[in-house]
C-alpha cells in the first residue's frame, strides 16, 4: 500500500523548473532512494513534501490525505519527520536535550511550557526525557546523552539528529544526504542505522549521493535529472539503466 503518493508535482523558481511533473509512490515499509546529479531537484522535492515550499501544481498524498498546502508542523504532526543535509542541532544543548525538542511535538504541554518549567508540566517532562533516552539508546548514542552537541563528532551528531527525528514518532522519515561529510566507517554505521529504523516499522525516503550506500539499503530508486524523473526501478536495474549511466558519467554537458 502506498504511504506517500507524488502526483505530477511541479515547482519553478523564475524560469528554472526545479521539479518538473514528477510522480512516484513510496510503499509502506520500504526504503526508497532519490538520486541524481547536483541540481536535479532532490532537496526541492523534500522541501515540497515537508511543507517548507509550496508546489506550483501537482498533489502530494500521505496516508491517503492530501498534505501539500499544509504547514510544516501540521505535516509533522501527521507523521512525517525529516533530517537535513547540513545537520541542524541546537548548540549549547546536550544530545539528550536536542532529542527532547523533537519529542515535544507529541506532548500535551508543548515545547514552550516545558522550557518554562511550569510545575504542571513536570510529570510529562520526565516522560519526554525517558522517551528521548530510549531513542538515543536505540541508535547506540546513549553514552553521549549528557554531552554538549559541539563536543560530539560529526557522525555522533548525525546519530543525535536521527534520534530527534524518531522522537517525533514518524510513519515516514525523510533523510536528506545522511552520509554527507561522513567517512567510510561512519557511512557503514549510518547504513546499519537506517536499516534498523526501517525494521522498526518506519518507511524511509532517502536522498543520497553515496551510491554504495544507496545500492546496499534501498528497495527501490527514483532518478531525477534537471527536475525530471528519468528512471524508477529496483537497484540492480538502475545500475544497468543506460540513461542513468550516461548521466553519472557526466555526458549531460
Amino acid at each position: 500500500m502506498a504511504l506517500l503518493e507524488i502526483q505530477n508535482l511541479n515547482r519553478r523558481f523564475g524560469g528554472l523548473h526545479a521539479v518538473n511533473n514528477v510522480s512516484f509512490n513510496v510503499e509502506q515499509g520500504m526504503i526508497k532512494a532519490v538520486i541524481g546529479p547536483n541540481g536535479a531537484g532532490k532537496t526541492t522535492l523534500f522541501n515540497l513534501i515537508a511543507g517548507n515550499l509550496p508546489a506550483n501544481s501537482g498533489k502530494i498524498f500521505f496516508d491517503n490525505a492530501r498534505i501539500n498546502g499544509r504547514k510544516p508542523y501540521q505535516i509533522a504532526e501527521r507523521g512525517v519527520s525529516r533530517t537535513y543535509q547540513n545537520i541542524k542541532l541546537f548548540h549549547g544543548m546536550t544530545a539528550l536535550e536536542n532529542v527532547m525538542v523533537g519529542r515535544h511535538i507529541r506532548s500535551r504541554a508543548g515545547f514552550m511550557a516545558g522550557m518554562l518549567n511550569l510545575p504542571w508540566t513536570w510529570p510529562e517532562e520526565n516522560e519526554v526525557r525517558e522517551k528521548a533516552m530510549e531513542y538515543l539508546d536505540l541508535l547506540g548514542a546513549a553514552d553521549c546523552a549528557d554531552t554538549e552537541i559541539g563536543n560530539l563528532s560529526f557522525g555522533q551528531q548525525r546519530g543525535v539528529e536521527f534520534a530527534r527525528a524518531l522522537a517525533m514518532e514518524p510513519t515516514l522519515l525523510l533523510l536528506d544526504e545522511p552520509a554527507a561529510g561522513l567517512n567510510i566507517y561512519e557511512t557503514a554505521e549510518i547504513g546499519r542505522l537506517i536499516s534498523k529504523i526501517r525494521d522498526s516499522g518506519i518507511t524511509i525516503l532517502l536522498v543520497e549521493h553515496d551510491m554504495s550506500l544507496v545500492m546496499d539499503i534501498s528497495d527501490e530508486i527514483v532518478v531525477l535529472s534537471f527536475g525530471e524523473k528519468i528512471a524508477e526501478d529496483l537497484p540492480h536495474k538502475i545500475q544497468q539503466n543506460e540513461e542513468v549511466i550516461r548521466i553519472y558519467l557526466g555526458d549531460e554537458g
